[in-house]
């Protein structure tokens, strides 16, 4: 592969070394597990906790005489997650045999793609921001390949005192390495392509995102070097499973090669391990080249063939994705393009504000579920699947604000009540006597009555009429909120005499 550096030099990127400033260089291999109920040359079960070694085939265990099956739900998610990449789809592909040997790999090879891979070249884009000035920055990364590969089993090292024990589940599980070109330039960068790749496989369905199941892990490649110069050695940092991990691994990564380099040093390629206890990446193995795993097409695998129809029928089904979404919010609700990234960040979160929005002001709808319903559930540390509000309460809770029964600030004391008790919002106003007062008599009195009572206060409104301000706050406080907001601001206006603007 030819590398093209297609990235302008960014000097808000540099990283200050003792002897200059260095940039760095990432690119990212992730490998992500399909979403399908058996494995990729298997019948075996995909399902995650299940006793040690219960998913395991005759195949899986690479008995004598096994021969694979190409599991065709597993091809399809991987040409899903290639449209969804905007990526080229090879029609015709190889499945090679990459030759190394572990305990947890009973072959002694992996079942993989190498020159020919189902996917080709694609792009996601991310968006770093808001800056100070409230803008995005957008920034197209290169994928350089998507491959369908089975996975390894699992060694477990801390279950005996003198012995390793295997775990042959995940052995034959169908993975899609999704390899990026070297356009990254920064751990956010790093953390936002991550981010996004993740949103689109779950958009699609074709990985469940899960990093804590091991379900999407990325192998980081990181080099250094001196701004627009030639690349650098790189380094590998394996399996890491967590988007704040990726960003701890570059940013000390980087900053040892620096290190290394201007104390003229040089760097080893290198495979290595990032400890998230320690924040440091350690030294595993030399790092491989394609020679050393020997790839030379399976024997008991035909090439992978499907036509242009296949793939567009694939194609004429796939969900609205995270950007066509975003643009989409802006356009035809007026939504900000910071609200809608937030909204559009995971499906769920999506799913639950269209159904919210559904007949509804659309800005109104998005500052509940931002503000309100996120920053709840968020106190509490569930995700959008946990919440106790459902798109149908808190879509009463906008109508009765709609309908003026209640002021904004007793919806959010609603909102309390459904949030920890659960119920009817309607049925709740009206037993706890939380509607608003809209009888221009009554909120005439109580105006009267806090006008009456702060003589010097009205002196200074007098003075300065936008502090006026202050007798509405009073009068709402007084009526417990009820008050309607646009009435008692008139009463105050009209008896202290300040002109409407």
């Amino acid at each position: 592969m030819t590398i093209v550096d297609v990235r302008t030099p960014d000097p808000k990127r540099f990283i200050p070394g003792a002897t200059g400033d260095w940039e760095v260089v990432i690119g990212m291999e992730v490998h992500a597990q399909v979403l399908s109920n058996s494995k990729l040359f298997s019948g075996a079960s995909t399902v995650f906790g299940n006793p040690q070694n219960s998913n395991v085939s005759l195949v899986d265990a690479a008995m004598p005489g096994m021969l694979p099956v190409i599991n065709e739900e597993c091809v399809k998610q991987a040409v899903r997650t290639g449209l969804g990449l905007k990526a080229e789809i090879n029609n015709r592909s190889i499945f090679d045999r990459k030759n190394y040997f572990y305990p947890d790999l009973p072959q002694g090879y992996q079942i993989s793609q190498f020159k020919d891979p189902i996917v080709g070249e694609g792009k996601i884009v991310i968006s770093l921001g808001p800056d100070r000035q409230g803008q995005f920055e957008d920034i197209e990364i290169g994928i350089e390949r998507l491959h369908l590969e089975q996975d390894a089993g699992k060694s477990m090292h801390d279950q005996h005192a003198t012995m390793s024990y295997v775990d042959l589940n995940r052995s034959g599980v169908a993975l899609m390495e999704i390899v990026s070109k070297p356009d990254i330039r920064s751990s956010d960068e790093a953390k936002a392509y991550m981010t996004k790749l993740r949103s689109i496989v779950r958009y699609l369905g074709t990985c469940d995102g899960n990093m804590d199941e091991g379900s999407m892990r990325a192998d980081v490649n990181v080099s250094v070097r001196r701004p627009g110069g030639e690349f650098g050695t790189r380094c590998e940092i394996k399996n890491v499973n967590s988007i704040r991990f990726i960003g701890q691994a570059i940013e000390y990564e980087a900053r040892r090669q620096i290190g290394i380099l201007e104390d003229g040093g040089t760097i080893d390629q290198e495979t290595r391990l990032f400890d998230p206890n320690k924040g440091e990446t350690r030294s595993l193995r030399t790092k491989e080249d394609a020679h050393d795993y020997r790839y030379f097409p399976d024997p008991d695998l035909l090439p992978l063939e499907f036509d242009d129809a296949f793939v567009k029928e694939l194609a004429a089904h796939l969900p609205e994705l995270p950007d066509d979404k975003k643009e989409r919010f802006v356009r035809e609700l007026g939504l900000s393009i910071y609200d809608a990234s937030v909204l559009v960040s995971e499906k769920a979160i999506a799913d639950y504000f269209e159904a919210v929005a559904a007949g509804r002001d659309g800005k109104m709808a998005a500052n509940w579920v931002i503000n309100d319903l996120l920053g709840a559930l968020n106190r509490t540390g569930k995700d959008i699947e946990e919440t106790p509000v459902s798109p149908a309460q808190l879509g009463a809770i906008i109508d009765l604000i709609k309908a003026e029964t209640i002021s904004g600030k007793i919806a959010k004391d609603l909102f309390e009540i459904v949030l920890n008790e659960g119920g009817d919002p309607a049925e709740i106003v009206e037993a706890r006597g939380m509607k608003q007062v809209t009888d221009t008599g009554a909120i005439e009195k109580a105006v009267d009555e806090i006008i009456a009572a702060n003589p010097d206060q009205v002196a200074k409104v007098k003075a300065k009429p936008t502090l006026a301000g202050w007798f509405v706050g009073q009068v709402m406080k007084s009526t417990g909120g009820k008050a309607n907001p646009q009435a008692v601001q008139a009463l105050v206006k009209a008896k202290l005499g300040i002109e409407e603007e």
